[in-house]
């Protein structure tokens, strides 16, 4: 196993664009083998590359890392991203689970069929505005904090990050009622790797179109 990481997925967001997000935070340069066929996806089930016949799929540090949120939980921790204590990993362990719930919503809406996509974005605004932002605009006004918890940025701050991106792109006002938001979203967007990862050419992936619905579930035989 080659000492570069490498990662494996489709051609696309999904569950591993949160793994490339965090990597391009902590500055690890890394490889993408993109699943294109049925056959590519067998070959890897057929070679033992996957412990559950499921992507993402890292190669990292000579491990094979799968389950996005062990991949996520490893490098945070290799780069201090995991808070200082265990009360603070505690606390941006539930931060990032209620993210991951939101992202859950926008992952699943290409995949739906078209007369369920206007409910699901409404669903996905009301989730939003009166659920998940409104306890991160108050986590970041306590005390004036830059960050969600610490005073260091933590996998907690790049989840809500790649959240607010996600859901601007459907409903582009969502920030409206939440001005600690906004500014972390300016904060969030100064940083050297993250202004360097919005930028064309970075290995961010753009939303996920028709095309894209269609070799997932071709390649997943669903």
């Amino acid at each position: 196993m080659a000492d570069k990481t490498t990662i494996y997925y489709f051609d696309g967001r999904g569950k591993m664009e949160s793994i490339r997000w965090l990597l391009a935070v902590c500055g690890v340069e890394f490889d993408e083998v993109l699943l294109k066929s049925r056959a590519q996806y067998l070959q890897m089930v057929k070679d033992g590359l996957m412990m559950f016949e499921q992507v993402p799929l890292v190669e990292m540090d000579g491990m094979r890392l799968v389950q996005s949120r062990a991949i996520l939980n490893y490098i945070a921790g290799k780069y201090d991203m995991n808070g200082s204590n265990l009360k603070e990993r505690a606390t941006i362990d539930m931060y990032v689970d209620g993210i991951r719930d939101l992202m859950d919503l926008i992952m699943r809406h290409p995949f739906l069929p078209d007369a369920e996509r206007d409910a699901s974005l409404d669903l996905l605004n009301r989730r939003a505005t009166k659920r998940y932002f409104p306890v991160f605009e108050e986590a970041l006004a306590q005390g004036g904090k830059d960050f969600l918890v610490g005073t260091k940025m933590s996998l907690a701050d790049v989840q809500l990050f790649e959240a607010i991106l996600l859901v601007e792109e459907k409903v582009p006002s969502v920030l409206g009622p939440f001005p600690q938001l906004q500014a972390f979203r300016k904060r969030m967007e100064l940083v050297p790797a993250i202004k360097k990862f919005l930028q064309p050419g970075s290995k961010r992936k753009p939303p996920p179109d028709e095309q894209y619905v269609k070799n997932v579930k071709e390649i997943l035989d669903f």
